[in-house]
C-alpha cells in the first residue's frame, strides 16, 4: 500500500480544527497547560477576545496523515506587540527606523498568557520539525518579517534550535512545593528566613484585622454569581490602570462552561460582600477534555493568572493572589505555582527565578544578524540576572536549617 501524503492546511479560525483530535493530541505532549486546550483558544476567538479586530490574525496549522491530525499549532499574524509578554518594540522601531515594515508579523503563542508549555502539538520528533518547517516556509511565501515562538517546551525549542531559530531568555517566578511537600502553610513559612516570615505574617494580618476573610471555589462550585463579580472586579483593576481589558465578560462565560474544572476563584470578603477576588487555573494532573491520559503522569500545577479589587485594602493584592493560592496547592498537594512573566517583589512571597524561553526568526538578514549578536548580549546579561536574584532566596540558609542526619 501506498504511503500517505502528509496534507498541511491553513485554518482561518481555531474553530476550523477538529476539537477532540486538538486536545488527544495536546494530551500526548510532555508539557500540556489548560491554555493550549480546545477550549480555551476557541473560547478567545468566539468571544472576540483575540480576533483579527483586536489585532491577532489566526492561522492555526495542522498536519495530517490519513484522516489524522499529526501536529498542530496556533498561530496568529499581528499588527502589534501588545499580550505577549516577550518584548520586541525595539526591534519594530528599529524596521520603521530603516523604512521597512516589522507588522505583520507571525506568533505561535496563546494570546494574554505568558506559561511555558508546549506549543508545536505533534505525535514525534519527525512531525514537530514538519510542523515548524511548514509554518516557516509559509512565513516566508507570505513575505511576512518574522516568526516567534514564545514560552515553548523543551520539545518546541530543541526543533527550533534544529532549524536555525534565535533563542532567548527571560525570568518567571515559580513556586515550588518542596518533596515530599508541605504539611501546611506554617510547615512552609517554617522554611523561609526569619524577615520573610515576619513580612508575611504582618501582611496576612493587615487583610486580617481589616475585617476581610477569603471564600475559595473551584470548578462547578464557582456560581454564576461569582463570575460575574470576578469580572466585575477584573475590569475595574484594568480601567483603574487606563486600559481596557484584554479577556471580555465572554470569554470568562465560555470557561464557565466548557473547561469549569481548570479553574479556582479566591473570594475576599468583609462583613458578608465581596471586594475582590483572583482567579488561578490548575492542570488536570495529565487528563485531558476528552479524559485521555497523557503520556506521562504529570504533576498538578497551578497558574496564577487574573485579579481585581473594588476596594483598597492593604496588602490584599499579596494574600488573594500569592497567599491564598500558596495554601490552597499545599492542601491540595500541588507540586508548583506559576506566577508568570515579570515582577521581582513575587520572590519576597518564595516564588522563585525560573527561566523561560522563546524562539525567533526574522527574514531580513541583516537585522537578523543584528538581532542574533543583541540576543548574545542579552542571554549573558540574563545569567548574570539570574544568578543575583538567587542569591537573595527568601529561603532560610543552609547553615540555618541544616539537613537532617
Amino acid at each position: 500500500m501506498a504511503e500517505q501524503p502528509i496534507i498541511a492546511r491553513v485554518h482561518a479560525s481555531p474553530l476550523a480544527v477538529d476539537a477532540s483530535q486538538w486536545n488527544a493530541l495536546l494530551a500526548q505532549q510532555a508539557a500540556p497547560t489548560p491554555f493550549m486546550r480546545h477550549e480555551y483558544l476557541a473560547a478567545l476567538h468566539t468571544s472576540h477576545s483575540a480576533v483579527p479586530e483586536t489585532g491577532w490574525h489566526p492561522r492555526f496549522f495542522t498536519l495530517e496523515e490519513d484522516g489524522a491530525l499529526i501536529a498542530a499549532c496556533p498561530l496568529y499574524l499581528k499588527e502589534h506587540s501588545y499580550g505577549e509578554y516577550v518584548f520586541d518594540w525595539a526591534w519594530a522601531r528599529a524596521y520603521q527606523d530603516h523604512g521597512l515594515s516589522y507588522y505583520p508579523k507571525a506568533l505561535i503563542a496563546v494570546p494574554f498568557t505568558p506559561v511555558p508549555g508546549t506549543r508545536l502539538l505533534a505525535r514525534d520528533a519527525a512531525a514537530r520539525n514538519a510542523l515548524l518547517q511548514a509554518v516557516t516556509a509559509w512565513c516566508e511565501e507570505e513575505k511576512l518579517s518574522s516568526l516567534h515562538l514564545l514560552f515553548g517546551a523543551d520539545e518546541d525549542l530543541y526543533a527550533t534550535e534544529q532549524a536555525a531559530m534565535m533563542q532567548r531568555t527571560t525570568v518567571q517566578f515559580h513556586w515550588k512545593n518542596t518533596v515530599p511537600g508541605y504539611a501546611s502553610f506554617d510547615d512552609f513559612l517554617a522554611a523561609l528566613s526569619q524577615e520573610k516570615r515576619k513580612k508575611i505574617r504582618q501582611e496576612q494580618r493587615r487583610v486580617e484585622t481589616a475585617g476581610v476573610r477569603f471564600r475559595c471555589v473551584r470548578g462547578t462550585d464557582i456560581a454564576p454569581a461569582d463570575w460575574a463579580f470576578f469580572y466585575q472586579c477584573y475590569e475595574r483593576t484594568y480601567l483603574e490602570h487606563g486600559n481596557a481589558p484584554y479577556l471580555s465578560a465572554a470569554f470568562f462565560e465560555r470557561m464557565a462552561a466548557d473547561m469549569p474544572e481548570a479553574w479556582v476563584l479566591f473570594i475576599a470578603e468583609r462583613e458578608g460582600l465581596p471586594i475582590a477576588s483572583s482567579l488561578i487555573a490548575v492542570n488536570q494532573g495529565g487528563i485531558s477534555a476528552n479524559g485521555q491520559k497523557s503520556s506521562e503522569n504529570l504533576p498538578l500545577v497551578a497558574y496564577g493568572r487574573y485579579w481585581g479589587a473594588l476596594e483598597r485594602v492593604d496588602c490584599l493584592h499579596f494574600d488573594a493572589c500569592y497567599y491564598q493560592p500558596i495554601r490552597w496547592c499545599i492542601e491540595n498537594g500541588v507540586s508548583s505555582f506559576e506566577g508568570g512573566a515579570q515582577g521581582e517583589h513575587k520572590m519576597a512571597r518564595a516564588l522563585m527565578p525560573v527561566a523561560a524561553r522563546s524562539a525567533h526568526w526574522l527574514a531580513h538578514p541583516a537585522f537578523s544578524d543584528a538581532v542574533e549578536r543583541f540576543l548574545e548580549r542579552e542571554g549573558e546579561g540574563m545569567v548574570a540576572y539570574q544568578a543575583a536574584l538567587e542569591s537573595r532566596s527568601p529561603f532560610r540558609a543552609l547553615a540555618e536549617h541544616p539537613p537532617q542526619s
